[in-house]
């Protein structure tokens, strides 16, 4: 027994979000902002754990850091991390429980995570040392943050504010104002001796250097990026209206088609109906089956109307409500009684009612597909089977459609709801098949945000489950 699980995108969503606005100024859309803050925050949350555990290693193996060279921190490694904690709570505070505003924007929160891990950073860098240690190579990092967040102008202001308060820092730890005591992590056995003031000048020359050479060249990485971006949104949204194009002027050749199909299929109905004087037997047997190509082919126009009615409704939300799933199953089954009675076979529904949060038609187009699929590849003599169940606890349900016939190749199961895909084996089984009843399914499952799941076997049967994650339990008296 072979499975798949199939999911789509509404279109509309999975339009809105690959084209969102253009970039006019060169920043990151809000939605990829918000996703990258999370990741911040965790990444915080991480750094804060990263002090707590060094901050009970310093108590419980005082004597073990101090043979390392590492000596007692007092109280500076508490007191960022009590800042880091109380400023993580109130970015994901203000990202999750309040509503965006003028001064509440992802932005503004990326701004303020930036300035206070900079004040945080540069109380680290002085304790830990500003010249003894690589510590002030982690401004770097915030400088190339702030060049892919933020436009080439802002993510510059960042890189000033990192020179400014490195080059503060070492002014005032050199005593070129005033001197300030600082409590070093590397003993001075370790460090060796301070620098003097020159080579201090030295080293605030060279780091605001490398900073400002890391931010050139990250920007312009950015600019380079966001550019190839921007190309591909503008080369996507090219595809797009094409592609409705393409759909416009099938649906248009569609209506044409379908016109003289039916005008030559009436023509044909006059001669059989005898409106037209005798007609040899040979001819009526010619004109049968002309008109059954005929028939054949006005299902297959008719199907091609209904996609790509199907693709523009995805279009159109407003028609969204809570229906009952009773009432469209039956009223699809009611449609396809005479089919499986010609092909004698038996429909047998187990159904718990739940209301849907969906587009009633087209919902019952997916079931439609569905259950007549299911008839169509059915052995003759056997049933189909429709059923529900209604998960109460998770508040969602499943129907389920189960046929006992060809069943489906396990190589030809993730292709089945492409367009115009059908299997040899389904040929041969069915030859009037379209190719386009799973297409309708797919698209109304995405344009309903249901999913998929189909279980087969060859020569055993094939079982489609409709998965709603979005239901309104029924109560049953």
């Amino acid at each position: 027994m072979t499975s798949a699980n199939f999911s789509w995108n509404r279109p509309t969503e999975e339009l809105s979000s690959t084209l969102e606005k253009k970039m006019t100024y060169q920043k990151l859309g809000d939605g990829i902002l918000i996703s990258n803050i999370r990741l911040f925050i965790i990444f915080r949350w991480a750094i804060v754990l990263g002090l707590i555990l060094f901050q009970i290693v310093a108590i419980v193996a005082s004597d073990t850091l101090t043979q390392l060279g590492i000596k007692d921190q007092e109280d500076w490694p508490l007191a960022i991390t009590v800042i880091l904690t109380i400023t993580n709570i109130a970015y994901a505070y203000a990202l999750d429980y309040c509503q965006p505003s003028k001064y509440n924007t992802p932005s503004i929160n990326i701004w303020v995570q930036i300035i206070i891990d900079l004040l945080c950073l540069s109380v680290v860098v002085h304790f830990v040392g500003s010249t003894e240690t690589p510590a002030p190579f982690f401004y770097i990092l915030h400088i190339a943050l702030a060049c892919i967040f933020f436009s080439t102008l802002e993510s510059l202001f960042v890189t000033a504010i990192v020179s400014a308060m490195y080059s503060i820092l070492l002014v005032i730890e050199s005593g070129m104002i005033f001197q300030v005591p600082q409590s070093m992590l590397i003993d001075a056995h370790y460090s060796g001796e301070k620098l003097h003031k020159g080579h201090i000048l030295v080293w605030m020359t060279a780091l605001n250097t490398l900073f400002l050479t890391v931010w050139y060249v990250v920007s312009r990485l950015a600019i380079i990026l966001r550019q190839h971006e921007q190309r591909l949104r503008e080369a996507y949204e090219q595809i797009h209206q094409t592609q409705i194009a393409k759909d416009q002027y099938a649906m248009l050749m569609t209506h044409q088609l379908k016109a003289q199909l039916d005008a030559i299929r009436s023509k044909i109905n006059l001669i059989n109906g005898g409106y037209c004087g005798p007609v040899p037997q040979e001819i009526a047997d010619v004109l049968d089956r002309i008109d059954k190509r005929g028939s054949s082919m006005a299902k297959l126009i008719l199907d091609v109307l209904r996609l790509e009615r199907l693709k523009t409704a995805g279009r159109n939300l407003e028609a969204i409500e809570y229906v009952s799933i009773s009432s469209i199953i039956n009223k699809s089954v009611e449609k396809l009684i005479p089919v499986a009675d010609a092909r004698q076979v038996e429909l047998i529904l187990s159904i718990e009612d739940f209301r849907a949060h969906g587009i009633a038609d087209q919902i019952e187009i997916l079931i439609e597909n569905i259950v007549s699929n299911a008839i169509s590849y059915s052995h003759v003599g056997k049933s189909v089977e429709i059923s529900s169940i209604v998960n109460k606890n998770q508040n969602t349900a499943v129907v389920s459609i189960t046929d006992h016939g060809i069943g489906i190749e396990e190589k030809d199961l993730p292709n089945i709801f492409n367009e115009y895909f059908y299997s040899p084996r389904a040929v041969l089984h069915n030859q009037s098949s379209s190719g386009i009843g799973l297409s309708l399914v797919k698209i109304a499952a995405a344009n309903n945000n249901l999913q998929l799941k189909v279980t087969s076997e060859p020569e055993v049967g094939t079982t489609f489950f409709i998965i709603f994650t979005d239901i309104q339990q029924v109560e049953t008296h």
